[in-house]
C-alpha cells in the first residue's frame, strides 16, 4: 500500500513538472533559436575571400558563429597569423575586427564596417610595427 502510494505520488508530480516547464522552455528555446539564426544570417554576408586592391592583401573569412566569432585567415601572399577575428553588429551595420600576430605584424589591426550596398568592407588598419593608420578597403572576390 505504502509503496503505491509513494509511486501514485512520484508520478503525479512528474507529469505536473514535466508539462509546465517544457512548454515554456520550449517557446523560450524558440526564441533564441531565431535570435541566433538572424544574427548568424546578418554575419554570414561576410563569408568568403576579401581583397585589399592596394596590395593584393586577403583576408579570408571561412565561418562566423551566432556570437560573431570569425575562423579567418589573412594572406600577403602566405598566410599571416589572426590572432583575433570578430564580427559586431553596431545598429544596422556590421563590424569586423581582426588583429594579426606575426613577424612584421606585431599586433596590428582592421577596424573594418561592411557597406552592404557596395558590397566592400572599409574602414582603418593599423600598422603597429610602424605606429601608423591607413584608410583601406577589401573588395570580394569572385
Amino acid at each position: 500500500m505504502r509503496k503505491t502510494l509513494l509511486t501514485t505520488i512520484v508520478i503525479a508530480l512528474g507529469i505536473a513538472f514535466a508539462f509546465q516547464p517544457a512548454s515554456e522552455c520550449s517557446a523560450q528555446a524558440k526564441k533564441e533559436a531565431a535570435a541566433d539564426t538572424k544574427d548568424k544570417a546578418g554575419f554570414d554576408v561576410l563569408k568568403g575571400r576579401w581583397l585589399r586592391p592596394d596590395g593584393g592583401y586577403i583576408i579570408q573569412i571561412r565561418s562566423i558563429d551566432a556570437g560573431g566569432k570569425m575562423d579567418a585567415g589573412y594572406f600577403n601572399p602566405r598566410p599571416i597569423n589572426v590572432s583575433k577575428a570578430q564580427a559586431t553588429k553596431d545598429g544596422s551595420k556590421i563590424k569586423v575586427f581582426v588583429e594579426l600576430t606575426d613577424v612584421g605584424y606585431p599586433g596590428s589591426t582592421y577596424t573594418l564596417t561592411y557597406d552592404p550596398k557596395e558590397d566592400v568592407l572599409r574602414g582603418i588598419y593599423y600598422q603597429a610595427a610602424m605606429k601608423q593608420s591607413f584608410d583601406v578597403y577589401f573588395t570580394r572576390m569572385k
